[in-house]
């Protein structure tokens, strides 16, 4: 069971906990091929294509295994593969790039995102945890956060330990004083309860839960889980 008198600060993932992703994903993604189409026509072409989509990124994946934290170095690497097998110019991988993570951040934060961000941060110091490549500072939600942690920065990714540490280092709290909130049952909960943090989940698709191991409370909306904190708890 949840102990919010233990919880001394919150650390909250952010793709589909705050917005849905594969949905900005597809948008950024026209964008860029948009783009492409104007200045490197072949390699839209090929980018149009799922199965050469698909296939240069397991490529680049494969080669560059040092950078699996980093989404966006893998990003820009897959464009430049695309362009340079196409025969374009693979200068155009950075302007490119810019083009689909502009797109990238202009996501549409699911109904309870704003209310729950405002009402945790004037209780809780809240520390963004991902390992996705968002900007809070592009996205306008920035200044709810005592800080921010990506695997893109720190180095490694959930459900690495070290990172939930880092997280909760920059809350200036011990791990079992934070609640993680996130929606991937490995990388978040199972992650952050190995960690000796408390975890929510946040379940907003009627998902299963398969593991043995089981969060503090399961959530549909951010909403309910602000529903649980002490109006009068204000920091």
């Amino acid at each position: 069971m949840l102990d919010l008198t233990l919880i001394k600060a919150v650390t909250l993932d952010l793709d589909d906990t705050l917005w849905p992703v594969w949905p900005t994903i597809e948008r950024a993604e026209k964008s860029l091929n948009d783009w492409l189409a104007q200045h490197a026509p072949a390699t839209a072409a090929l980018l149009a294509q799922p199965a050469a989509r698909h296939e240069i990124r397991e490529q680049v994946n494969q080669a560059h295994a040092e950078l699996r934290h980093d989404l966006s170095a893998l990003r820009l690497a897959a464009i430049r593969s695309a362009l340079m097998r196409c025969g374009d110019d693979p200068l155009l991988a950075e302007p490119a790039f810019d083009v689909f993570f502009a797109a990238r951040n202009q996501v549409a934060l699911f109904g309870d995102a704003l209310d729950a961000l405002a009402f945790l941060s004037s209780r809780l110091p809240l520390v963004a945890l991902s390992n996705g490549n968002a900007d809070l500072h592009r996205i306008g939600i920035a200044s709810y956060f005592t800080a921010s942690i990506s695997a893109r920065v720190f180095g490694v990714g959930k459900p690495d330990r070290r990172i939930f540490q880092a997280a909760a280092l920059a809350a200036g709290v011990q791990p079992h004083e934070v609640l993680h909130v996130g929606d991937d049952a490995a990388l978040d909960v199972l992650a952050a309860l190995d960690c000796g943090m408390q975890a929510v989940w946040v379940n907003r698709t009627d998902q299963l839960w398969t593991h043995p191991a089981q969060p503090h409370l399961t959530v549909a909306t951010l909403t309910e889980l602000c529903d649980l904190f002490p109006c009068g708890a204000v920091r």
